[in-house]
Parts: structure tokens; sequence; C-alpha cells
């Protein structure tokens, strides 16, 4: 959700004065990408991770505040609910050891969260979704101590002219509710994978990472329960869509949680002129500072939350560059996995971007969405469409043609030996199975019927650090 902001309330003209600065920066990022100013420097590597803390009956603790007091670490913030924290991870040049740099800097973080978190009888647990969660924690109550979450769920409500927010999803079973806030968006969790790509490079890395996202998201999938109904194998795909919905109803185009409205031409910057013309300012903070620094686009940026988004950022010497933040996977269901599949998303995209004839070419946009709503739904069972004229189960298409991309891919990144091996095999193992994390909960709850001892089992096996193709049922 982003960082702190200051300031008590909006007048009007707040919202003409940002949106008036936001214009100007948008066109100036424009400008400067057609004079070759953001860094075309190679590939960095990074990741947020998002996870639950959860009390000594698995059930959300929010306890986030006094958690985040005693950790004190610049890598783990808070999340928008009380029972939220973020993990992050140092960015890593793409080559050498990296991915193993990634998961040990992970597992450390990990491993002194937990040894805090036990200290008042909390734990943590990485899960896209929690089986134990009651519609009940989801209240204003267990929102954050944050004046940017409390004016979000403000300016949200705001554009919907105060009507509530509804939750509807049909899958395995089916479920209906409102909520008169926003903290439905609390119920999801997710390991955000980046990739700050050259300036040249941006708009096919995109592009081949909204190609991409189907696959992944079946590969990953592992948020099957909501509220004790199964509903899709990666429920927080409809789930974040609907929590933060306020859009006009007569242009659903416009979510602030969305798949894209297209792929991207030339210009990786027309994705911000698109936030300009498209969508409503929700924080018009004035800041401080050069247009060069974006803070104003940046920040709103950050309100529209594409399932693929484009960030700007700096480099020690102040230049920009440009990274895609890969937002379609769950957290979990073990660190090995996590890392797994950043190493096969980072290969695969490898390929993808540096295609001759670029695969977006082949498959149109609107096939790709689908795809990726298919596999969210359905997880490795899902049918999708892949460019060359393929139809196949998301699981045929991930073992038979995107595993072997990946390991080209990771190769070509001079990536070590070991390293592509040893992720690459996770994925491997979890095809040959046909077991990611949502296929072992749907497959646990059917044998036990119970969502305690799912989650009890789940933690268990994570905190062994097993990936989850060896999680016994």
């Amino acid at each position: 959700m982003g960082k702190e902001i200051g300031g008590d309330g909006f007048t009007g003209d707040d919202f003409v004065r940002f949106r008036h600065r936001l214009a100007l920066e948008t066109q100036h990022a424009h400008d400067a990408y057609s004079r070759d100013e953001f860094a075309d420097d190679g590939l960095v590597a990074g990741f947020e991770l998002e996870a639950w803390l959860i009390d000594e009956k698995l059930l959300p603790a929010p306890r986030n505040v006094s958690f985040l007091a005693r950790m004190a670490s610049p890598l783990v913030v808070p999340e928008l609910s009380q029972f939220n924290v973020e993990l992050n991870g140092t960015p890593q040049s793409l080559c050498g050891t990296a991915l193993s740099q990634l998961e040990s800097e992970l597992t450390a973080t990990w491993r002194q969260c937990l040894c805090i978190a036990a200290a008042d009888g909390s734990s943590l647990i990485a899960i896209g979704t929690l089986p134990t969660l009651c519609e009940a924690d989801l209240s204003l109550a267990s929102m954050t101590p944050s004046r940017r979450y409390a004016m979000l769920n403000e300016q949200i409500l705001a554009l919907r002219g105060g009507r509530p927010l509804t939750l509807d999803i049909a899958g395995i079973d089916s479920l209906r509710t409102t909520h008169t806030d926003v903290m439905l968006e609390a119920a999801t969790t997710s390991f955000q994978v980046h990739l700050q790509t050259p300036a040249s490079e941006a708009a096919r890395t995109y592009n081949a990472s909204l190609l991409l996202a189907a696959p992944l998201v079946a590969l990953a999938a592992n948020s099957p329960f909501l509220f004790e109904r199964a509903l899709w194998h990666e429920t927080r795909v409809p789930l974040f869509e609907q929590a933060v919905d306020c859009c006009d109803p007569g242009h659903p185009q416009h979510l602030r949680v969305t798949f894209g409205s297209g792929y991207l031409a030339a210009d990786p910057t027309a994705l911000f002129a698109e936030n300009l013309s498209n969508y409503a300012v929700l924080l018009p903070f004035e800041m401080p500072g050069p247009l060069h620094s974006y803070a104003h686009l940046r920040l709103h940026n950050g309100t529209i939350w594409r399932w693929n988004r484009l960030l700007i950022g700096f480099d020690e010497s102040g230049r920009p560059h440009l990274r895609v933040e890969q937002r379609v996977m769950p957290a979990g269901p073990s660190i090995i996995d996590m890392i797994a599949n950043a190493a096969f998303y980072y290969g695969v995209v490898r390929m993808l971007t540096r295609q001759t004839v670029a695969p977006e070419l082949q498959l149109p946009f609107a096939v790709a969405s689908d795809n990726f709503y298919r596999a969210a739904r359905y997880g490795l069972a899902a049918q999708l469409h892949w460019p060359g004229g393929h139809r196949r189960t998301a699981a045929e298409l991930l073992e038979r043609e995107l595993l072997p991309l990946a390991r080209e891919g990771l190769s070509q990144l001079d990536l070590a030996t070991d390293d592509i091996a040893r992720y690459l095999e996770v994925i491997a193992g979890r095809l040959r199975r046909r077991q990611n994390g949502a296929a072992w909960q749907l497959a646990h709850y059917a044998k036990h019927h119970d969502f305690f001892r799912l989650t009890a089992d789940y933690l268990d096996h994570q905190r062994r650090l097993m990936p989850v193709h060896e999680w016994p049922i």
C-alpha cells in the first residue's frame, strides 16, 4: 500500500493542484524517455512478501504495531491491516548467485520475524488467503494506524458515493457479501516480484509479463479458501479486484485493480498517461521537489493496482529507471517455492522479451486477459491459449514449453548453474505431482474437513522449509 504521508484532509483545490503537478510530471516522464534519460542498464531482481500474523489459536493477530517496533528492521514494514506485515528483499543484479542470495536473505529475515513474533505468542504465516479468517476480522478496528490507509478508505468510498463494496465470487462454492470499507483487501497477501529492466526493453518486458501472468498464477496458486468457502484456486484475484472497486459503473475498464487495457507500444510511459487520463486521484498530497522526482506520478501510480505494474525508481546516482512489478503470485507456500517462482518468471520473461517476433503480436490482448482469469479460477487444470496456436492445460504448457524456456533464459543471464538446477527442479517437481499450494489445501480439506488442522499442518510444513510438492496430505 506504500509509504506513510502527511496531511489531515482534502479540499477541491488540493485535487486541482495535484492533477496539475501530475500532468506536468507525466509529460516530463514521456519527454525524458524520448531523450533516453532513463537507465538502460542490466536486469535487477527484487521482491516484496506480504505475510500474516497469527495467534496461538491460528487466528489473525492484529499486533503488527508492537511487532514492528520490536523488529525494528527497514526490510519489514506495515500493511493495511494490523495482522499483516511486508518483508522486502535487497535488490540483486540478476546474475551469478542472485537467486540464492535472495533466498538466503529472505530466510534470515523470516526466521528473525518468527523469533520476534514468538515473544508475544504470535507466529508468521505466508499464505495467499488465511483459511481461519472470519469476515468479522476485516473491520476498520483492525486497520493499521496510518493516515494513508484511512484516507484511501475515505476516498474510495467517496468515489462510490458511499455505496458499500460488494463481494460476489462464483467458484467451486459461491460467496456474496457486502462491506462498508476497504478492509476486504487485507484478506489477500502476495509475493510481488520486481524486475528492473533496461528502458529500451521495458515495453517488451511488460508485455511478456502480461502473457506470462496466466501460466504463472496457475503455477503459484495458493488461495483457494475465503470465509470457509472453496472458491477460485487463486481467490486473491477476484477478491482484490472487488475489494477496492471505486470505478464509474459506466467505465468498468477503469477498475483500480485490473489486468490492464492492452499491450504497450514502444513508449512504456504511455501507462502513466493512461493513469492521468482514466483514474481519479485518491491521495492529492502536494510534495516538494523537482518534476524529475516524479513524486506525484509515483504516488498516483501506487493507487492503481494493475496485476502487472510499471514503476519508476532511481539508482544511487539519482538516474531514473523502470521496473515491472509482477503482482499475480500469492504468498507461500514455502520460501524455496517463492524463489523458484521468481526464478521461473525471470527466465521465461527474458526469453519472451528477446524473441525476434514479439509473442504479444501472436496472442490478442483479450485472449491473454481471458487466460489470466481462467488460470486464477482453475489453476493447473485451466485451458490456456498460447502464441503459435497452442491450446492446452496450464500444467502441460508449463511442463512442455515454459519450463525449458525458463532454463534457457536463466542460463543466458549467466546465473549460477547450481541455482538454476535447484529452483527449476522445484518447479518440475510441482508439475510432476500437479501439487501447488491450492491443490494441497483443497486435497487436505477434502480429506480432513478441518480448516484449523489445514492451517496447522501448512504452518508446520512451511517452517520446515519444504517445497509444496513434497508436502504430505
